[in-house]
Formats: structure tokens, sequence, C-alpha cells
């Protein structure tokens, strides 16, 4: 065993573990810290944004395009407070975030200094991250440090992956003790576990005898790094596949096989097949309300009368809201190879197979084609919202990556976005935190330097974190800002107008006596920054402008005045209790015997 100081320690750790970022704002509580981080600054690099929770989400799309953690550095009090909701956000996505955060020093517990927080327990920040963390640490002396680090990066990419805490009393990164100290983790997607030989067996069988299959795939195959093995049993045995957002890429979405989302704002082609599929084979999906229609039958699924297989690496997630005919609990890359594996054992042939089912599913696509090709032919100023989506997917190349906040926006792009390659489309999902958008194309472009980042995110959303031009300046990071400016909070206007009679009330943006609307001028913001800006208010020009921002390879923001009045079309369901959901704008509910 050595001496050695806490900082030190945790610096160290950081180079052993491979962590190549630390995205952290300065204070009184980390000085001891970033001491230690300037002795390995060629190893680990410090990123500073202007607000912590820039700083979580930065880690976070850091982590989905590389599947390499990123660690976070906040100090004690309103700095690690500041990070709890995108520290919900990456819980909720599974992304793992190694959040260090600073407390109060050890010999000051529970006398209320300086940003303690002690009212019902002694330094009792961790007890405020623990929700929206897997698991939070709190050594209170030098000699615990290395195996808590270590049990951290254990529990952060164990399993389904997700953001852990490390909070440390101050006066642990100046001290010295003698520590022994522990071996690196590294340990995500190396250790998979798989399904047993009777359930690959049973699987096989139902798949091989249904009629009408589709397979539903989440987060957790892009996670595992299972898209190859996707497209292959799709392939292989012409079955049909939804994607939720998050799972989108693992097949390439021009394929015939893929149908694209399902829910309220889905496809059509992927709501009816959902409906009247006799098989679903879910692999890393959890049935959220926006993927299932609320779980109202019909809408979007029709469990139990349709069969289900729910395979995930997490236990919690089977059966917690369709009880499965068979669940598994298996990782989603070794799961499929198994299933891949018994199809050759009986010499299973390739293709030719469900030609009916596809060819009922091809007429509803061609339906929902025909439905939606006027807007998307359609030049107008203010620009039509299918215009941004159809113009970013003929400017962005095959392995772009673009980032998604919350908003309206987000449902054009679930409904009509094509992805390509896998950990290319980033979403803030589960939590749908605002600001994540913005901010987490920071941390892609850092993970990705040589792939184009593009950043669509609603005039609402980007307000909440428009220092993120700063950022993008500071340390040169090329990422494309187009900002969906329909000068409202645009989703939420919609539901005052769909539920409650057009009684509009603090949803939109307006200025003066005559309620004109407003917002900043996005482009002279940008300018101000120091970031390219550019503002389109015509259809014809949207195109051009970005991949003009594309090809200048610098921070740029595209500020798009997008019509407020085109909504996206709804398809399946949500109900909002107890308010009763809205019938579908195209397609209409089914259940067995209709």
């Amino acid at each position: 065993m050595s001496k050695r100081k806490g900082g030190d320690l945790i610096a160290e750790f950081l180079v052993k573990e491979k962590i190549p970022y630390v995205f952290g704002i300065c204070g009184h509580g980390n000085v001891g810290l970033l001491d230690s981080l300037y002795d390995v600054k060629d190893e680990v690099k410090l990123v500073s944004p202007r607000h912590e929770q820039t700083a979580v989400h930065m880690a976070d799309g850091f982590f989905r395009v590389s599947h390499n953690p990123a660690a976070t550095l906040t100090s004690t009090g309103p700095g690690s407070a500041n990070q709890i909701m995108a520290l919900a956000v990456a819980q909720t996505d599974s992304s793992a975030v190694f959040s260090i955060t600073a407390n109060v020093p050890t010999s000051q517990f529970n006398r209320g200094p300086f940003q303690e927080l002690n009212q019902h327990h002694q330094a009792d920040f961790n007890n405020v991250i623990k929700p929206v963390v897997k698991r939070s640490f709190q050594p209170t002396r030098v000699e615990m440090l290395p195996l808590a680090m270590r049990q951290a990066a254990q529990t952060m990419t164990s399993g389904r992956p997700g953001p852990v805490n490390l909070d440390v009393p101050y006066n642990l990164f100046v001290e010295e003790a003698e520590v022994k100290e522990e071996p690196a983790w590294a340990g995500f997607n190396t250790r998979r576990s798989g399904a047993s030989e009777a359930d690959v067996a049973q699987t096989t069988d139902w798949l091989l005898n249904a009629e009408r299959p589709v397979i539903f795939i989440g987060h957790g195959v892009t996670l595992s790094e299972a898209g190859e093995e996707l497209v292959a049993l799709a392939e292989r045995l012409s079955i049909p596949v939804i994607s939720s957002p998050n799972g989108m890429g693992c097949i390439d979405m021009r394929n015939a096989l893929s149908l694209g989302f399902i829910g309220r704002n889905g496809a059509y082609q992927a709501n009816q097949a959902g409906r009247h599929s006799d098989l679903v084979l879910a692999v890393g999906a959890r049935f959220d309300d926006r993927s299932a229609s609320s779980w109202m039958p019909g809408y979007s699924w029709n469990f139990p009368e349709t069969k289900l297989i729910h395979v995930d690496v997490d236990h919690a997630e089977i059966g917690r809201n369709y009880p499965p005919d068979m669940g598994i609990l298996a990782d989603a890359k070794a799961f499929l190879k198994q299933i891949l594996s018994e199809l050759d054992r009986r010499n299973v042939a390739a293709g030719g197979r469900l030609e009916s089912w596809r060819a009922q599913i091809a007429g509803w696509k061609a339906e929902w084609d025909k439905f939606v090709a006027p807007g998307f032919e359609m030049h107008s100023s203010p620009i039509r919202p299918e215009r941004i989506v159809a113009d970013c997917r003929k400017v962005m190349p095959d392995d772009a990556i673009i980032t998604l906040d919350s908003g309206i926006h987000h449902n054009w792009f679930m409904q009509f976005w094509e992805s390509r390659q896998p950990q290319s489309m980033l979403n803030t999902w589960g939590y749908s935190g605002m600001g994540f958008g913005p901010s987490s194309a920071l941390g892609a472009k850092l993970a990705a330097p040589d792939r184009p980042v593009v950043s669509v995110c609603g005039d609402g959303g980007f307000t909440m974190v428009p220092h993120v031009l700063c950022t993008a300046v500071e340390y040169e990071i090329p990422v494309v800002w187009v900002v969906w400016n329909n000068f409202a909070w645009g989703a939420i206007r919609d539901l005052q107008y769909a539920y409650f009679d057009g009684r509009e009330y603090g949803t939109a943006f307006y200025q003066g006596p005559n309620r004109e609307p407003y917002n900043p001028d996005f482009a002279a913001w940008a300018r101000a920054s120091g970031v390219d800006g550019y503002t389109v208010t015509k259809s014809q020009d949207f195109a051009g402008v970005l991949e003009q921002a594309i090809a200048a390879n610098r921070p740029a923001l595209i500020d798009v005045h997008v019509d407020a009045d085109v909504r996206p079309p709804a398809t399946g369901a949500w109900e909002l209790p107890p308010i009763p959901p809205k019938q579908p704008v195209f397609g209409t509910p089914w259940s067995p015997g209709k």
C-alpha cells in the first residue's frame, strides 16, 4: 500500500477506466480535485460548460454515441443540485454517467456549514440525488475511495447501464492516507447474459409458426450493439420491425422490413401491424405509454390476444406493463445470436416467408404515404414541419447524428425520420427534459468528431440552455443547431386547442398590447456568441442553408420559422387521465372480431 491523496486517486481512476472527459464546473468544494485533474489533463480533458445541467447532458450524449462513459464534476450545494433533471433523463434512457459531486468537509458534518443539507441527515445531498442514479456512494475517508469508485464503475455499466454518483466530502480531495488500490473495471458490453436453451427453442418455434409476427425493439438493442443480429434475424425470417425512438437505426429505416415508430405519433403501418399481429417479440423495449397508446387495447397492441415474448436485461421491465407469454432475462445481442444459432441448427432457409402479411403491411404503408405526401411536397412561409424533416433527410449524410429535444418537433421526427445507423438519433425519451437536445449535441460531437451533428430543438427548449453557444465556441465544437421557431410551447398549446376549446393561455410567446408573436433574434444571438447565425422563413431556402452550415464545419445556428398550425397526424392515442383520448386522425382502433 502507498500513501495517496484522494484527488489523485480519483484522477488516476478516470485514467484507468479510460474515461476521456470530465464535463464540470468549478466551485470552492472541488478545487482540490481540479488540481489533481491538472496532472492528467493529457489523458482526461476537462470541458467546462456554463451550466451543470448541460454538463450531464453532454456526458449523456457522449455515452449514447460512443458507449464509453464520461464523468461530470460539480461543487457542493446548488451546482450539484442543478444536474438532477439531466441525471433523470440519463437514468430513464439508460445512459452511463459518472457523476462526481463535492460535499461539505467531514469535520463540519451537521454543523450547517456553507451549502450543507442537514435538515434530516448530515451532508444529505446524496439523498437528493439517489432517485435519479443507480447508486450513490459517499465515502468519508480517503481509504474508502478505491473500493467506492470500482463499485460505482461496475454499477454504472453492468446490466442496464445508468448514471452513478460519487459524493465526496471535499477534504478528501487533499487529504492523504495509506490505500489499497482496486483494479479497473471497464466492463460495458463485455459480460452478457443469455437465455436458457428451452426458451430459445420455444421462441424459435413460435416465430416459425406465427402468421403475423413483428419484432419490437427499444434502446436495449442499441445499447447491446445488436443491430447486425437484429437485421440478420428480421431478414432471415422476413419479420417486420417496429422501433422505439431510442432503437431507431438498429435496422436502416429505409429497409422494407422497417415499419418505423408505433403509438400516438407513430407511422400508420406500424400501429396497424401492432394491432393485427399474432406474435410480438419485444427486445430491449419497455412498452411506455407513448409507444403503447397508453396501454389501451386496439390502438397499438392487442395483448393478451396477441402472444408476447418479452426479452430484456432488466428484470423489472419484463411484465411491467404487459404480462408476457414468455419473459426472458437476457442481453439483446446474446439472445439474438442464440436464436440465429438455433435457426442454423434447424437448417431454416433465409427469406421468402410471410408474403401475405408483408403485402398487407405494404398496403397500409401505401395508404399512409399517400395521405402524408402533400405536406412533404408543399412549399410555404412559414415552413410546413414536414419540409424540415424532409430536407434534413436529404442533406444530412448517412453517418450524421441528430439530437432531438422535448417538443412538437420531436413528434414530427419520431413519425418521419429515417435513421440509417445505430447510435445516430438521440432522444430525451423517458423523462423528456428540455435542454437535452441542444446540450447533448456537444457531447455527441466530442464522441464522433468526424461525423456531422445536428441538433433540432424547439424555441422554448433552446432558450433554456442558450449558453451551449459559448461552450461550442470556447472548445471549438462544430455543432449545428436548428431552432424550430413556432413562437410557442407548441406541443402544450395544441393540447389546449384539442381538449379545452382553444382557450390558449400561457403556451405562446407574445409581446406588446397587440400580442404580437415574440422570440429573440436567435441568429443574432448566435452571432453575438461567435457562432454562425442564419434565419430561414421560406421552405425553398432551408436545405441550402443547412448544407452550407454542415460544410463549414463551424458552430452554427439556423433559426427556422415553422408553421405552428400544422400538427402531426395521430395514428394511435395518448391518454391524459381524466381527459379521454382523441380518436386517431388516420386509422381506427382495432380489436378481435372487428
